[in-house]
């Protein structure tokens, strides 16, 4: 169990240092635009977020 968490863990470095390394301008200016957001809209971004996975994974599995 704890290789496949392992393994997860570094597919989410590998899939988040995408962006960052393909349009790194773009990347701030999201960055930027999501310091914006006040708390409740990044929570709600983060659950439907974690919601979405959930469902994909599930689905996949």
């Amino acid at each position: 169990m704890w290789q496949e968490l392992g393994i997860a863990l570094c597919l989410v470095l590998v899939l988040e240092g995408i962006l960052p390394f393909l349009c790194p301008r773009h990347w701030r200016d999201t960055l930027l635009q999501l310091m914006q957001l006040s708390d409740r809209q990044l929570r709600l971004l983060g659950l439907a977020s974690m919601l979405l996975g959930t469902t994909v994974l599930y689905w996949l599995h």
